[in-house]
């Protein structure tokens, strides 16, 4: 595989998991399960076969 191939094909799972993780938080938010103040929230990345476990947390300022 090309080195631009590969950089596409990242690209391409990173805009998903953006849009839909997006996507999912606003609806949560929306449906006023999330409550007031802060949502502490954690993303977990792992890939099969492979001991990868990178673990991105965060707080997200509700309206």
């Amino acid at each position: 595989m090309s080195e631009e191939a590969f950089n596409m094909s990242l690209r391409k799972f990173l805009k998903q998991v953006g849009v839909t993780s997006q996507r999912e938080i606003e609806e949560l938010v929306r449906s006023g399960k999330a409550g007031s103040g802060k949502l502490k929230v954690k993303m977990v990345l792992t890939a099969e076969g492979t001991g990868l476990n990178h673990v991105v947390a965060g707080d997200i300022d509700l309206p």
